[in-house]
């Protein structure tokens, strides 16, 4: 019987699913990564969100019998996927289990930031009657670019398919031939040219690491909302509050930010930098705790798509 170590808590789907087909697994969500590394011989298969990180050393001190590492969920740079890859070790993760999710999270943002949802619902509990103040911004006939056309970055461009005259320009450096109705493929350059908002849906790389900077808003023809779902350090926040300062950027919809722990379960320092207490002040930024892709539904998707990738390999 091959077996499966469960390093990180996820749904309980992914136990059973792997169970019906006849495999043991092992729960070592309570361990610290050395207690772990102790107990893995005879392991087939890991399983694992953010906790920790798989790296160098890690897959150094694997046994033998390891064949594939499985994350849950999207990003993979919780993973020396290279090395693993050398040391003959498969790697998959289960990117479209939550691509809904994290396309209807971007949209429910973008609606509640051009709306003053929150700030309007939080001003009447106080009983502030604020309508003017509160005027909305309309969707409808606006250009939205849209970086990264992976599972995440295709389900929001169709979503937007639902609203009248919404042009949607996309930039993916790694596909090509997708234009169709009013989605059009396009370069970063017309997306700055173009653009009213722009949602970034694209992994965390050398490449992508701050990628929206000051050079880069600089260059938008237009003053712009941004949405980030993707992961906190392809944005630069120094470089979004001087946009935001300067009114480049009218407004911010951000799901991640950089200063994220590794495990995503909450941010880093101790005491909040003057940046990110500015992004909590403003009335047209909205930040939510790295939950997009977070929904009930996704949760189950995510848990029987990793599984079953696992079974695919050890077969």
């Amino acid at each position: 019987m091959k077996t499966i170590a469960l390093l990180d808590t996820v749904h309980p789907r992914f136990a059973e699913v792997l169970i019906q087909q006849g495999y043991q697994v092992e729960d070592f969500t309570s361990l610290a990564r050395e207690e772990v590394l102790s107990k893995l011989d005879g392991v087939h298969a890991l399983a694992i969100r953010s906790r920790f990180r798989i790296d160098k050393d890690f897959i150094d001190r694997m046994p033998s019998t390891l064949r594939v590492i499985g994350r849950y969920g999207s990003g993979m740079e919780n993973i020396d996927v290279a090395y693993a890859t050398e040391k003959g070790i498969r790697c998959v993760h289960a990117p479209e289990g939550n691509r809904q999710a994290v396309a209807e999270h971007a949209l429910g943002m973008l609606l509640s930031v051009f709306n003053n949802l929150c700030k309007a619902s939080a001003e009447v509990k106080f009983n502030q009657w604020k309508r003017e103040e509160n005027r909305g911004e309309e969707l409808a006939g606006k250009t939205v670019g849209i970086i990264g056309y992976g599972n995440t970055g295709s389900a929001f461009a169709r979503l937007l398919n639902a609203f009248p005259d919404v042009k949607v320009l996309v930039y993916d450096k790694y596909k090509t031939g997708f234009s169709h109705g009013n989605i059009v493929e396009t370069n970063e350059y017309r997306i700055q040219e173009e653009a009213d908002v722009v949602s970034l849906h694209i992994p965390l790389t050398s490449e992508t690491y701050h990628l929206i900077d000051t050079r880069w808003i600089d260059r938008m023809h237009k003053p712009f909302y941004l949405i980030n779902t993707s992961r906190g350090q392809c944005v630069d926040t120094h470089s979004l509050v001087e946009g935001l300062k300067s009114k480049k950027v009218l407004g911010a919809c951000l799901d991640v930010l950089e200063y994220e722990k590794t495990s995503f379960e909450g941010l880093e320092m101790e005491h909040l930098p003057a940046d990110f207490q500015y992004l909590v002040q403003h009335p047209k930024v909205m930040i939510t705790p790295h939950i997009a892709g977070w929904s009930f539904q996704s949760h189950v998707k995510l848990a029987e798509i990793l599984a079953q990738r696992i079974v695919d390999v050890l077969k």
